[in-house]
């Protein structure tokens, strides 16, 4: 499992430095990302103030931009 977590933040970090476009598979490993640190939190208070970085949150928005047009 932490090598599936692993591959997913390399997804999504190869998309932040410009290697590779944000498709169909870096939105899927982000999805991912963020229903695991959802529950993260959800397990223990003490990853309460864990959150994903300022870049992070503009490609969720993206995600959500792509999502309704």
């Amino acid at each position: 499992m932490i090598g599936m977590d692993l591959n997913h933040c390399r997804i999504v970090e190869k998309t932040l430095t410009g290697e590779s476009a944000v498709d169909e598979q870096t939105l899927a490993s982000l999805e991912i990302l963020t229903e695991r640190l959802d529950r993260l939190k959800k397990l223990d208070s003490i990853f309460s103030g864990i959150e994903f970085s300022s870049a992070v949150r503009n490609l969720k928005t993206r995600r959500n931009a792509v999502a309704v047009g």
